[in-house]
């Protein structure tokens, strides 16, 4: 191993690699960058569109309790600038999202308004605009990741301290949405049963 080790010093830094995988770390940062500017203007949106609810949906404040814990936890986790975190709380605040939006089918009046719906059409965009971003810092990470694995550069990665980074991909129990209640095919109702009861039969005298 020592004889490799000063095989490698004796190399350009460059010829091992370095510039490549500085490159390319700068690449991922930048991609990762996109998505945190993203996911706080989604995190900026939500306080507006919770306002606009709430004036016609003010039974619904359990709804809003989460929705508020999961923007906090959103902003917390952009603040850490780790990808998985961010991911997960990203796939949270979008499923306390998706229960505010079973809440607003029942009051048709607010899906009408005009507030509510330009909100709505910033986050969808918001949305398509965070699913852009993670395809490509996940393809910047995949680079990155695959190329400080090879040889020589996953020398150069272990004296410069390049480690693998993480991709912007939530756990499987971030990503779980809403429970989902199908009322289209109630059970059939009970009926009485119109069997007349057996009859006795007669004692023996």
């Amino acid at each position: 191993m020592k004889r490799w080790l000063a095989l490698v010093l004796l190399l350009p830094m460059s010829a091992c690699g370095y510039n490549t995988i500085q490159k390319l770390d700068e690449a991922a940062s930048s991609a990762q960058g996109q998505i945190e500017v993203q996911l706080q203007r989604r995190a900026d949106l939500i306080p507006n569109l919770v306002s606009t609810v709430k004036g016609y949906a003010q039974h619904e404040e359990q709804v809003f309790i989460q929705v508020a814990q999961a923007r906090s936890g959103l902003v917390n986790a952009i603040q850490t600038h780790d990808a998985e975190q961010m991911a997960n709380a990203n796939a949270q605040l979008t499923s306390s999202l998706g229960r505010l939006m079973v809440s607003v089918e029942a009051y048709p009046q607010l899906k009408a308004d005009q507030s509510f719906i330009r909100l709505q059409d910033e986050l969808t965009g918001t949305e398509n605009r965070i699913a852009v971003s993670r395809i490509d810092y996940n393809q910047a990470v995949n680079a990155y990741n695959a190329y400080i694995r090879q040889f020589p550069a996953v020398l150069t990665a272990k004296m410069t301290g390049a480690k693998p980074r993480k991709y912007f991909t939530a756990s499987a129990n971030a990503e779980q949405g809403p429970p989902t209640v199908d009322f289209s095919n109630p059970p059939p109702a009970t009926t009485p049963s119109t069997t007349p009861p057996a009859s006795t039969p007669p004692k023996a005298p």
